[in-house]
């Protein structure tokens, strides 16, 4: 799923009754892990999840209430057997929920993040929460890429500061952490604060050369698959919104001349499937080399046994690059329907992202 925070960033700063969860600790079997998020509107789940069953259905109904009295709160649940919140949620293990009843208040903080996120920057989502005596519980997010100092308070500045660098330093998405000052609960502590930090990267970026049938599916599993979606075709009755609803940008240009002025490492990934072996020629030509985690070309293997042939003689690629290339594309399922090509094709994608994560 992809980061629900955008989401947030996106809604309009006058509507009522948004609550966000997010679940900040995790212990032995849960059904979600620390930074799984859902929000709620007016007690309605709206986008995503931070359990499901039980969990979420209390959630939702805590979310219902705050979004009345404007109070965020920290809930735990104790899923073991035993445990008060089992019931058909047999996990085994604890949860600890942030319900922030104001979420649109840091709504400058979000956006600032998708803008980060959007220009290629990963960042942390630097949350802090303070518990102040009977006093409402009090939120204050931050936004950093490491560029500048947190507005913190100085007893905290420098190590949340230092951990948030060495969060985005690591490139690890798994880097959510949680650091306390003071004797955090305790009612009597006013000041007393956890700071949660949570890594926030660019999604892996899906470059679809080619905006017909199975470019379009594609293009549809792909962002359900938590890719960052780009479909180029230089024919604008197919690149278009209406066409391609799930795609994060439309480029309307010749495919070859596009993906060469594209940037292409170790997170992107490219799926040809033009509309003829002339412009997948020109798409496949740029990406020879390209570091691109990922290049497959669509085709049948007579084509890819041409079109080999004319690389390799033009000296267009090597025979080692040619071997990189994922062609015929997609995982060997007997796909007939382009929707069975596209099924195919997104499987390969999800072993090729998981590859790459393991070297």
């Amino acid at each position: 799923m992809k980061n629900i925070y955008f989401q947030i960033a996106d809604t309009d700063p006058l509507m009522q009754g948004v609550v966000l969860a997010t679940v900040t600790a995790a212990t032995g079997s849960t059904p979600q892990k620390p930074g799984s998020s859902a929000i709620f509107v007016n007690g309605k789940l709206i986008a995503g999840t931070v359990g499901g069953g039980v969990v979420e259905n209390k959630v939702r109904e805590y979310a219902g209430r705050c979004a009345v009295t404007g109070e965020s709160a920290l809930l735990g649940f104790n899923l073991d057997k035993d445990g008060p919140d089992a019931e058909e949620a047999l996990c085994g293990g604890t949860l600890t929920i942030l319900v922030d009843a104001d979420p649109l208040r840091h709504l400058n903080v979000f956006r600032e993040m998708h803008q980060s996120i959007r220009e290629g920057f990963p960042g942390v989502l630097v949350t802090s929460v303070t518990g102040s005596g009977n006093a409402p519980m009090q939120i204050k997010r931050y936004w950093t890429t490491g560029k500048a100092d947190l507005p913190l308070p100085a007893e905290s500045r420098d190590r949340i500061t230092e951990e948030a660098a060495r969060i985005i330093a690591s490139g690890s998405k798994s880097g959510y952490r949680e650091l306390q000052f003071g004797a955090f609960p305790a009612p009597e502590s006013a000041g007393s604060t956890r700071f949660i930090l949570e890594p926030v990267f660019p999604l892996p970026r899906l470059l679809i050369a080619g905006a017909g049938h199975v470019g379009k599916a594609v293009s549809h599993m792909g962002s359900l698959l938590d890719f960052e979606v780009t479909v180029i075709d230089d024919r604008s009755e197919f690149a278009n919104r209406k066409n391609l609803p799930d795609a994060d940008n439309i480029i309307v240009k010749n495919t070859g001349e596009a993906l060469g002025e594209l940037r292409k490492d170790k997170d992107t990934y490219v799926v040809i499937v033009t509309r003829g072996h002339s412009s997948d020629a020109e798409a496949l030509k740029p990406c020879i080399g390209s570091g691109a985690a990922y290049v497959g070309l669509m085709g049948s293997r007579t084509k890819v046994a041409t079109m080999r042939a004319r690389f390799l003689e033009n000296r267009w690629a090597t025979e080692a690059e040619w071997k990189e290339i994922f062609t015929p594309i997609g995982l060997e399922i007997g796909s007939q329907t382009v929707e069975e090509i596209a099924v195919s094709i997104a499987a390969q994608l999800v072993a090729a992202r998981y590859t790459a994560k393991k070297n």
